[in-house]
């Protein structure tokens, strides 16, 4: 993997409002970061914390008024950013979050919700994928694209599911009037552009799960949007849902970025809510998987999403970041028919936008890949050595 512009930032990087999290050597400790075409500029000295520029009354103004010291070129920063060959004497990419709380939605798109079905009934064997989805797709799956969660029709097939014995967790949340949303990681534990993404070594099923990313301040707004990777252990969810935090959380299962691209006049929720977004998978063994969906395509509004997070009955004072949920399971055969899809070592995953840019990590085990050490108190005590809290 090589980032560079081309292949890493939105195509109209030019003219977007991008910030995101450094790895400064000097300091021995992470900046916030605004990229321009003149450079990448630390900011931290006007937002110590990207929590702190989010939840901030102006983030745009914030970041438009920062000057900040010029640390490299984004050319620099992202052919520094590579796992495996990062110079510790320069800077390099971080997950663009920080303090924020980082959750997750699950089963907010029809095909993922299938798969979902498909994952609960197989029982973490990928073998009986194929006829479990095709029965069910053949007894339920054309009937719930048009369907609005909660509503009275969804209510209906609900009662007619349950009759038929069909009804599963999956379902409820699917269509039912709440939506899943789950604790991906804790704050700091995800990892950036360039890293390595891991995979538990018992896992045998898993894959991929391209999102948007939505950042959310305390208040509940949405102030912008990146990429994730919602890695996914499928056997293990598959046996139980009771085992969601562990086909969940591990080292390295969390992935965003490149970057944060605030909302402005130039892009807003809107273009959000429209974001086509592409996956492909490059393996050693020369396999090549490619999907993409829309964002357009998704059961519930971004903004029903954010309420059912963030309100008067839950807060975030440091805000959120909360990934939309899957927009498709890659299911194409990978060893031999009927086998499925699952990772293997060294896959090079892209999840890619327009006007997003790309989050670019290779696979590796959850126990090879690097540990993580710095949390929110090793934050704040390198910022505290800066003299950078107040």
């Amino acid at each position: 993997m090589t980032l560079d512009i081309a292949n890493s930032l939105p195509t109209d990087w030019k003219s977007a409002t991008l910030v995101g999290r450094v790895w400064v050597p000097s300091v021995d400790g992470p900046s916030v970061v605004k990229v321009t075409p003149d450079g990448v500029f630390d900011i931290t000295r006007a937002a110590p914390t990207m929590a702190d520029l989010c939840n901030s009354d102006d983030p745009l103004g914030k970041v438009r008024a920062a000057k900040g010291e010029r640390l490299c070129s984004a050319e620099e920063l992202l052919a520094n950013s590579e796992a495996g060959s990062i110079d510790p004497k320069k800077p390099h990419l971080l997950a663009p979050v920080d303090l924020q709380a980082v959750k997750a939605c699950g089963v907010t798109f029809v095909t993922s919700m299938l798969e979902r079905l498909v994952e609960e009934q197989a029982k973490g064997d990928p073998s009986k994928g194929d006829a479990i989805r095709a029965e069910i797709q053949k007894e339920i799956g054309t009937s719930l694209k048009a369907l609005k969660p909660g509503s009275e029709e969804a209510m209906r097939l609900k009662e007619l599911l349950i009759k038929r014995g069909r009804w599963s967790m999956y379902l409820e949340v699917g269509i039912g009037p709440d939506a899943e949303v789950f604790t991906k990681c804790p704050p700091m534990a995800s990892v950036g552009t360039g890293a390595e993404i891991g995979i538990h070594p018992g896992s045998t099923w898993n894959n991929p799960e391209p999102e948007i990313v939505m950042i959310v301040s305390a208040e509940g707004k949405i102030v912008g949007g990146s990429l994730g990777n919602d890695v996914n252990l499928r056997d293990v969810e598959g046996r139980s849902g009771l085992l969601l935090g562990k086909a969940k959380d591990q080292n390295a299962s969390s992935a965003i970025g490149p970057f944060i691209r605030l909302f402005d006049e130039g892009y807003t929720l809107d273009d959000l809510r429209n974001t086509v977004v592409e996956l492909r998978v490059d393996g050693l063994d020369q396999f090549v998987l490619d999907g993409a969906s829309s964002v357009a395509e998704i059961s519930r509004d971004l903004t029903d999403l954010v309420a059912q997070t963030i309100s008067r009955n839950h807060q975030y004072p440091d805000g959120v970041c909360l990934y939309s949920g899957t927009m498709f399971a890659p299911i194409k055969d990978r060893s031999k028919p009927g086998s499925g899809f699952t990772h293997e070592l060294g896959d090079l995953v892209t999840i890619r936008a327009e006007r997003l840019g790309a989050l670019i990590n290779r696979v590796t085990r959850t126990d090879k890949a690097p540990p993580w050490t710095f949390g929110a108190t090793a934050l704040m005590r390198n910022l505290a050595r800066r003299g950078l809290l107040s």
